[in-house]
Formats: C-alpha cells, structure tokens, sequence
C-alpha cells in the first residue's frame, strides 16, 4: 500500500541538485555555500545562505524553492509562506509552496479559499488533496459531503483503509462514536490497526460507548504489557471504569493535521528523510499538540543528523504529555550520539528518578554507562532494569548478556559467567552470548569443547559475521587443530579486512602451520590497523611486535603458555 500511498501523495519531487543559477560573484558564493549545507542536510546554514543569494536575483525559480524548504524544515512555515506565495504567483511550480499554501489557509480559517483552488494547478497531490477536501466539509458542516468525499477516495486503489481511516476519526469527532465503530471494523477490522494512533482512537471510541472491557482486550491484542507507559496510562483508566474521551482528533484543522502526518508516516519507510519532514511539519503546524508529528520530526532529523535540531523537537514534548518518556528516550539517545554522553546521562537519570518503575529508561542508562566503560554504574542500572521486568521474559536476555559484558570487563568473571548462561537459559540459540561466551571461554582456556560448541552454533546461525567466524578459527586454533583454523580464519580476514584482532590471530594461525612469512606479514597488517588512541583494544601493539622480533613460539614461551603442539619447522 505505501507505494500507491507515495504514488498518490507526490505531485512534484523536492531536490536541491541544480544547476548554478546565475548570479553575481558575491551571490554565486552564498548559493554554493547553501548548496553545501542542504547535502549535510544543515537546515539553519543553507537558509542564512539560499536568503542571501536570493537578494541578488528575486525571482530565480531555483533559490526560491530552496529557501521555502529550508524554512519548512525548520518549521517556520509562517516565513516560508511569503515565498510560497511569490511561486504560486509567478506560476512556478512547487509542492512544497503548495502544502504551505494550503496549511495557512486552513490555519486562519479560509476553508472557502481553499475549496476555491483548482487541485489540477495548485493541490498537492491526489491524496492529501482528496482528504483536505473531506475535511473542510466537515469543518463547514457538510457531513454527507464530506462522508462522500471520503468514500471517493476510498475508491482509488491501495487507498481504502488509509480513506477509511479518516472517516472514522471524522465521525469519532462530531460524536459519532457508533457510525466510527462501524467504520473501524471494516475490512476484517483492518483500518482499527491501520496504525498505533488507529490502535488507541478506536480504544477512546469504544470507551465512549460504554465497552471498556473490549477495549481492555483490543489493546491487549495490540500491545505488550508493562512496555509503554502512554498504553498502560489507558489500561489504567479503562481498569478503572473511566470513560475516556476522544483525543485524536476535535476539529477540521485538527483533521488535516492528521492528513499530513499519517501521510508522512506511510511515506517514511521509503521516501527520503528530509522529504518526509515537511509533512511532519506542516502536521505539526497545523496542530501545536501533535505529539506523534513532533517525534517523527525529531526521529527524522537525527537519521538526517541535524541533531541539535532534533534535540529541540524532543524537547518540546511537554513533561505532563503521556508520551514525554518517549521524548526524554530519544533526546538521551541523540545527545550520546552527539558526542554529549554528559548530558544524556543526566536526562536519563532525571527520567529514572522521575519514572522510576519504567524498565527501558533504566535499560536506556545502563548501556550508555556500559558505552562510557563506567561498568559498576552500568550493573547498578541493569539490576533495576532486571527486577523491574518479568523473570522467564524473553527479552531478559539481553539484560543479563549486556550486565555479563560489565562484569567480564571487570574482570568479575564468575558474574559474567552467570549472566552469559541465564541469557542462554532465555534464548538458547542467541549466536552474540554464544559467541561471547564461547570466546571468553577459549581466552581463559576453560572448557574448550564446550566453547567450540558454542561457537559453531553461533556461526550457523551468522555464517557472514567476521567477529564469530574468527572466534570459530581461534578455537580451533587453541585446541591445536591449527590446519582446520585456517580456512575460518582466513574468512573472518575476507569479511574484517582491516580488523587488527582478526588479522593477528590469522598472523598466529599461519606461523602455527608453518607459514613464517605469511604470519609475519599478517602481524604487520594488524600492526598498521591499531588506533594508537586505543589504548584498551584486545590487539596488543607491543606483543605483535615482539612477535615480529622473535617470532610466535618464543613469545609463546616468554609469557609461560603453553606451547604450539604441532612443530612448524622454526
């Protein structure tokens, strides 16, 4: 269906791959410095400097266009109207100016302007157009026009349930609770799950016809329990026998705001970012308290790396919103991929102190902790994480695979060990714990055969992962069977060429089979790959070196290990 959604949506592709236009030498360099910004997607630079270039040619088709989309990324779309205006006046044509055209319209109430214009010359594209239209009925009061349009659209192919969709929020709006349930169950009850926000409006409308209990059972249907706070806030209610109100939508305005984001939301799994933001934030406009809008906004400007961008969306999620854990989540996660893991930290510490019994905001801080190498902090926070959810959850898992990885690198190895097997008792094909496992085992010489189990059912499961197939070639290799080593570990070099682990062990591998010159070109390899700033990596500069100086078996013997069991013919 998203294709035919796309098809439907798009009238006019949005792209800054022009040509120079030309311009004086003064505006020439603010129109490449602009153009620069746009391909890092700085929203804020390519602005000041497309503005700039604009002053020097008015009219120039090519800098209009792309100061109206810088600024309605930005989400100015009250500065972008201007220039919208100048496009449509000058015949220029420009989806961009047309969605804000007709977002402004609808804004000041002109819903007789905007059924005045002509879609052919000035809509933005057979769906939203489609849908705008059904809504403005509404807005004007025209039930059986708008119940018609709605159904119009219905008609177009791949375009039923989003239509359907529409009209049972439409209904649901003007009190209609029966006639949106009705419209809800349509198709087998495949528009009540056309998306989440379907999910919860369908549950408001049943609350308001005195079904609770079905409610109760739809989102349990729906929704796994205890994983979102904005869900359990509804089960807590509907438990309570409160009746909910209808939230989703409570006017027209409010209805073409839904129109662009639930657009945006189906363009998003294959239109580009920055194209899908501007349905995000003309939704956003169009209705201040459109939480959803505001984080596909910010969701979408960190996959566009814009993030201090999208560290003020997030931000502007308000704290008494059901849905501001969320916010918090992806403004700590944006923040520590910023390079800010200071600050993460303490919005995830906030978060915890202030919803203490939510399981992912400890989980959220636990591995950012685990991240900044701050292991005892990390436990702490994997502890709670650990009471707070089910014991035989599944996802545990994890929980206990990441608290393993603290431990180990604490060098509490009895904890780790335990946390690596409860994680195997939980999901006993997990190829990342065997793996871990089965290596630190082959590391610490313990139970090798055990190790190598582990470790050939971690490359079964992920035959193309270089870091399991080496752990395959080192197992081998500490057990002596250094010819069957070789073929994996020559793999695991094919698919980590420039891993500096990976190409010492293959270096180790060579010499125990008797290939001196080989090893030793495979040591200066992973010589040459170690990040000198790295001063905890496995790979051991001056250990490679000295392997280089005096070759395998010396070294072997210099630490007091155990040595090659096969001769090589040094």
């Amino acid at each position: 269906m998203v294709s035919l959604v796309r098809r439907a949506a798009l009238t006019v592709l949005i792209t800054s791959t022009f040509a120079l236009p030309a311009l004086s030498d003064t505006g020439s360099g603010s129109y490449l410095a602009g153009r620069q910004a746009v391909y890092e997607s700085d929203y804020t630079a390519a602005e000041k400097y497309y503005a700039q270039a604009l002053k020097f040619d008015p009219q120039n088709e090519q800098l209009l266009e792309s100061v109206l989309v810088a600024r309605l990324a930005l989400g100015e779309v009250e500065g972008a109207l201007p220039i919208a205006q100048r496009m449509e006046e000058s015949d220029l044509a420009s989806q961009a100016a047309k969605m804000v055209i007709s977002a402004s319209l609808v804004s000041e109430g002109k819903l007789d302007e905007f059924l005045a214009r002509d879609p052919e010359t000035q809509g933005v594209g057979p769906l939203v157009d489609g849908l705008m239209i059904a809504w403005t009925y509404i807005g004007q009061g025209e039930m059986t026009k708008a119940m018609e349009q709605f159904d119009e659209v219905a008609t177009q192919e791949g375009l039923r349930d989003f239509a359907l969709y529409h009209k049972a929020m439409a209904l649901a709006s003007v009190g209609d609770f029966e006639g949106a349930e009705e419209v809800f169950q349509a198709n087998g009850g495949a528009v009540s799950r056309f998306s989440r926000r379907a999910v919860l409006a369908r549950v408001e409308v049943l609350s308001q016809l005195d079904r609770n209990e079905e409610a109760l059972q739809f989102l349990d249907e729906v929704f796994a329990a205890g994983n979102d706070p904005s869900i359990d806030g509804y089960v807590n209610r509907l438990k309570a026998g409160e009746t909910l109100p209808f939230t989703h939508v409570g006017s027209a305005q409010d209805g073409m705001a839904e129109v662009f984001f639930s657009v945006g939301a189906a363009l998003n799994t294959e239109a580009a970012p920055d194209y899908v933001l501007l349905y995000a934030r003309i939704a956003a406009f169009l209705r201040p308290d459109h939480i959803d809008a505001i984080l596909l906004s910010a969701e979408l400007l960190d996959a566009l790396k814009q993030y201090d961008l999208a560290v003020a969306a997030y931000r502007s999620v308000p704290a008494d919103s059901t849905d501001y854990h969320a916010a918090e989540l992806g403004r700590a996660e944006v923040l520590g991929r910023s390079g800010k893991n200071d600050a993460a930290v303490e919005v995830l510490q906030n978060l915890a102190a202030r919803q203490p019994g939510l399981p992912s905001v400890h989980v959220a801080l636990a591995d950012l902790e685990r991240q900044q190498e701050n292991y005892e902090a990390a436990i702490k926070s994997y502890n709670t994480a650990i009471e707070l959810t089910e014991t035989d959850s599944g996802g545990n898992w994890f929980l206990h695979y990441a608290r393993g990885i603290s431990h180990e690198r604490l060098k509490n190895w009895e904890n780790a060990e335990a946390d690596f097997r409860r994680a195997l008792e939980l999901n006993p094909d997990q190829p990342q714990v065997l793996n871990y496992l089965g290596y630190s085992l082959v590391e610490r010489r313990e139970k090798l055969d055990e190790a190598l189990d582990m470790i050939e059912r971690a490359v079964a499961a992920r035959p193309d992962s270089g870091y399991i197939v080496d752990s395959l070639g080192w197992v081998l290799f500490r057990l002596g069977r250094y010819d069957e080593a070789v073929d994996h570990m020559e793999r695991a070099v094919e698919l980590m060429p420039v891993d500096p682990v990976v190409n010492d062990h293959l270096g180790d591998v060579y010499w125990a089979v008797g290939r001196e010159r080989e090893a030793e070109f495979q040591w200066k390899r992973a010589l040459s790959f170690i990040d000198p700033e790295d001063t905890d990596g496995e790979a051991d500069p001056e250990r490679i070196r000295r392997k280089l100086d005096v070759g395998l078996d010396l070294v072997l013997s210099e630490e007091g290990a155990e040595p090659l069991k096969v001769a090589n013919g040094n």
